[in-house]
């Protein structure tokens, strides 16, 4: 048994399935899921888990090249806001519609309990190397 890290055994999987410029949407409870992606759905409840908790859990498994956000979240939500551009200074933004789309070319999705709206993010995953 893992003692430390993710111990979800489905996103465990799936993270050990990534390559270099997959697409990782973290999205939270509202976010439309599009058909074509593998889908890890950790929501239990409204808030848990939350898309901090989350997306700090993977960036601790992950290499990151790249993050993509609906720049909608500026306005509606303060919060995921701050999280995002304190953990990607070079944060791309797009309209909402737009991330919709991009996220049916995704690898993974995993939803979280998140209950404001646009916590949302699409990770490009990068290299250790």
């Amino acid at each position: 048994m893992k003692k430390a890290g993710i111990l979800n055994r489905h996103l465990a999987g799936a993270l050990a399935e990534l390559g270099h410029g997959h697409g990782v949407l973290i999205c939270d409870a509202g976010m439309p899921i599009p058909a074509g992606p593998r889908v890890v759905d950790l929501a239990f409840r409204a808030g848990v888990p939350s898309f901090a908790e989350v997306l700090d859990g993977l960036l601790q498994e992950l290499v990151v090249e790249g993050a993509t956000a609906a720049h909608e979240v500026r306005d509606a939500n303060p919060q995921a806001t701050a999280l995002l551009e304190a953990r990607f200074p070079d944060l791309e933004l797009v309209p909402h519609e737009k991330l919709k789309r991009l996220a049916a070319d995704a690898h993974l999705v995993v939803r979280t309990g998140e209950a404001r709206p646009y916590a949302n993010v699409l990770l490009r995953c990068g290299v250790f190397f």
